[in-house]
């Protein structure tokens, strides 16, 4: 049983409309990588029609909206984050009539729907590339194109993905800060940033609630791309330049126009850097990556908390919570990791033991919902899906295994298709018995609808908690514990107890409203967050 005490959580009114002006601030938005949600057609790969027929397992799950990974035209270097087209729906989604089709029904639901912005880089296949690749002189200005030094590349910067950041064109080099197929625009040439608004009024003038905007950080370059001299995992001269910020600000009065809504992906060496992208003419959110990186521990977790109730909440935003996305390694396997082997903190390797790693990834979900601000969550994330570490070499498709010489692993391990049944062909994500990416025999186990069915599942912790959460109103006070590995905090009336050690805790706080474990009365269980209402 999830419940602390009866068969159902206590129910408390949310004090707030998802129709009220401000209501992405306390939202919580469900992540939908549309290759691997559920597919319609059955060709294997996931689509718009696909997710319109899953929508009330989203209403029903109870989150305010969805965010969309790219679905516009791409040839598919990086599935979709390398748009060819950004005014058009890849036909392999449905196209544009689709898309149309889940933006009202959607909405009929209640549902906000958030599309993904990539405005640092775009496909080769993009007209404007298409011409500098033919010579356009112009056009290639709009990309960063330099000539080299002798046979080497114009400077030693490196590809997040691994490898050099530039490929040769001719006489010439060319920027990608990811892979060879996602150029880098010039974003000191005013041509793409009109070009982009013009992209933003599409959308929101066809109806889409807000965007998610890709590396909103890496748009400008130190203009004389000089060498960077120190490790290259984060190199502040291809990031984090002070001009992107009166970009923001011009897109936050285009949004502001329009009654939009824009959450950035930054990652910036300090809470601080990060707060400069929500000062309140420029992101009204941005996701707080400082927590999905802590390992389980109470102090580091609080101490993850406390730097941005510090320096977010303290300026008048919001944090955005998060604990996993498509880029990272599931939750359950990270908090799960019992023997590490290798790979960086998003995405670490090593022997996991699932059955740790969801108790864990439990009780770190209902802690997340209790603090103040909005949260994103990711799909599979709400039925304690693990991560696949052993995909098969062969059936690998992040460029980040390519271009690392298959040293590392990359992000296919969380992207691969739900499971929605416990039998059948792809579980129920498909009517075709093989997937994009391969799902493993053991997918069964963590099926959707069954979840759906089953009192104490994760699904149902999820509603529960999603039903509860708005009990928790104001700022953030936390309790003393007289244990180390307890964490409690008060918001208005209601306490959050997470206990990280395996040892229990006597709570003796209120009346009990939700639990991610059982425990006796009073009590909470060791590895559990348990809520309740003073």
């Amino acid at each position: 049983m999830i419940r602390a005490e009866g068969e159902e959580p206590l129910r408390i009114p949310s004090g707030a409309l998802k129709g009220e002006p401000m209501w992405w601030r306390d939202a919580v938005i469900y992540q939908v990588y549309l290759r691997s949600f559920n597919d319609a057609d059955g060709d294997g790969v996931g689509d718009l029609d696909g997710l319109r027929a899953r929508l009330d397992h989203l209403t029903s799950l109870g989150v305010d909206g969805i965010w969309l990974n790219p679905c516009y035209p791409s040839p598919g270097a990086d599935h979709g984050y390398d748009v060819a087209d950004y005014t058009d729906i890849d036909a392999r989604y449905g196209g544009l009539p689709a898309f149309d089709r889940l933006l009202a029904d959607a909405h009929d639901h209640g549902l906000k729907v958030f599309m993904d912005l990539v405005p640092n880089h775009c496909s080769v296949e993009h007209p404007w590339f298409r011409q500098a690749l033919a010579g356009d002189p112009a056009a290639r200005e709009r990309f960063v194109f330099r000539p080299g030094r002798g046979d080497e590349p114009p400077n030693n910067w490196q590809s997040v993905f691994g490898g050099p950041a530039w490929t040769r064109v001719d006489d010439q080099w060319y920027l990608h800060s990811f892979d060879p197929g996602q150029p880098d625009f010039n974003w000191r040439n005013p041509e793409v940033g009109d070009y982009f608004e013009d992209v933003l009024r599409f959308w929101f003038d066809r109806g889409v609630d807000g965007f998610r905007i890709d590396v909103v950080h890496m748009l400008f370059k130190h203009p004389d791309l000089p060498d960077w001299p120190h490790h290259p995992e984060y190199n502040i001269l291809a990031q984090n330049q002070p001009e992107v910020h009166e970009v923001l600000r011009r897109w936050r009065k285009l949004a502001d126009a329009h009654g939009r809504t824009l959450v950035g992906e930054i990652w910036v060496p300090t809470v601080g850097d990060l707060a400069l992208y929500l000062r309140p003419d420029e992101l009204q959110q941005a996701f707080y990556f400082d927590l999905l990186v802590c390992p389980w521990d109470a102090a580091r977790f609080r101490a993850s908390i406390d730097r941005g109730l510090e320096e977010i909440v303290s300026t008048g935003a919001v944090i955005t919570w998060t604990l996993a996305n498509h880029d990272v390694h599931r939750t359950v396997s990270r908090f799960g990791l019992v023997t590490r082997t290798g790979g960086p903190d998003t995405r670490p390797r090593g022997v996991v033991d699932v059955e740790l790693g969801v108790r864990r990834a439990r009780a770190a979900a209902m802690l997340v919902l209790a603090l103040p601000g909005s949260v994103y969550l990711y799909q599979g994330e709400e039925i304690g899906l693990p991560e696949v570490l052993d995909l098969p070499d062969e059936a690998r498709q992040d460029p980040t295994w390519f271009r690392s010489g298959g040293t590392e692993h990359g992000r296919d391990g969380c992207r691969v298709p739900l499971p929605w049944t416990a039998e059948g062909p792809s579980f129920g994500f498909s009517s075709a018995e093989e997937t994009w990416l391969p799902q493993p025999s053991w997918f069964g186990e963590f099926a959707i609808e069954d979840q759906i069915e089953q009192d104490g599942s994760t699904w149902r912790l999820h509603r529960d908690a999603l039903l509860a959460r708005p009990g928790f109103q104001g700022p953030l006070e936390w309790l003393p514990t007289g244990r180390e590995d307890v964490l409690a905090f008060r918001r208005g009336s209601m306490v959050c107890v997470t206990v990280f050690g395996d040892e229990p805790y006597r709570a003796g706080r209120g009346v009990p409203v939700l639990a991610s474990e059982d425990a006796p009365p009073g009590t909470v269980a060791g590895g559990s967050t348990a809520w309740f209402h003073e």
